[in-house]
């Protein structure tokens, strides 16, 4: 089946010379799948959604259906659970030849109406890290997604007072991460990006010549695959609580 589940294989992390980030003024951190987990509620759906067209398509057809049309349809609608439901009932009615019965409309709505207001859990070590470096660091919450998906996460989360900046953004992006850095007052050298998701956290920080911290998540969106790379400013942690350790500070 296609899925939005992929490996990592996970390796114990060298910490490099860490002269790097002694003039980091910002360090900036993703929300989804970085400090909460996520896309598992989205996986789910998926899995509620091959089970109901098993009638009309087989699972992998079905899962696979949806990942096109949802991906046809971002840069008309952006991301977030509006556009995640709109894909599920636009694939159910293609995959019914335009025929799809009420009954079954009504179903993938609900399915979708589920990613909405999910279950908030924290990933394990987010909230203290985000404490240990308060006391340090100016914190910024660079996420991407919908406003009003996005701004009620982040108020059941509990960390918003940890953020002196937080920015929404339409698509984490070379313009975006520019415009972020002016908000920020802040020269690249000065900034780091902490993320999961190496197109969106990693990529466009690197090209504008900041420094990013690398922490993949158990599952990764189908639409957040990139080939990866190495560079001088990039680091991989296998976990949030071995942050403080790249800044020469104790781990929590």
């Amino acid at each position: 089946m296609s899925q939005k589940l992929l490996s990592h294989n996970r390796k114990q992390q060298k910490m490099p010379n860490n002269n790097l980030y002694r003039n980091i003024k910002v360090i900036a951190f993703d929300a989804d799948d970085t400090l909460w987990h996520n896309e598992i509620n989205f996986r789910n759906a998926e899995r509620e959604f091959a089970q109901a067209m098993l009638p009309f398509c087989s699972e992998e057809r079905a899962v696979a259906h949806l990942m096109e049309v949802e991906g046809r349809n971002i840069p008309l609608l952006g991301y977030g659970t509006k556009t995640f439901i709109i894909a599920l009932v636009e694939a159910a009615i293609e995959l019914c030849g335009g025929k799809a019965p009420n009954e079954l409309i009504i179903k993938v709505m609900e399915i979708g109406k589920k990613t909405v207001q999910p279950q908030m859990k924290l990933y394990e070590h987010a909230e203290q890290t985000l404490a240990y470096f308060y006391k340090t660091h100016k914190l910024v919450l660079a996420t991407k997604g919908d406003l009003k998906d996005q701004q009620y996460k982040i108020e059941r989360s509990g960390l918003a007072g940890y953020f002196s900046h937080i920015e929404i953004m339409s698509e984490k992006d070379v313009p975006a991460y520019r415009t972020l850095l002016s908000k920020c007052n802040v020269a690249p050298e000065e900034f780091i990006m902490v993320g999961n998701s190496f197109k969106s956290d990693i990529k466009p920080v690197l090209e504008i010549g900041a420094s990013a911290v690398y922490i993949p998540s158990e599952i990764i969106w189908t639409h957040e695959v990139v080939e990866e790379f190495d560079h001088p400013n990039l680091v991989k942690l296998d976990s949030i609580n071995q942050l403080p350790e790249l800044f020469n500070y104790t781990g929590i």
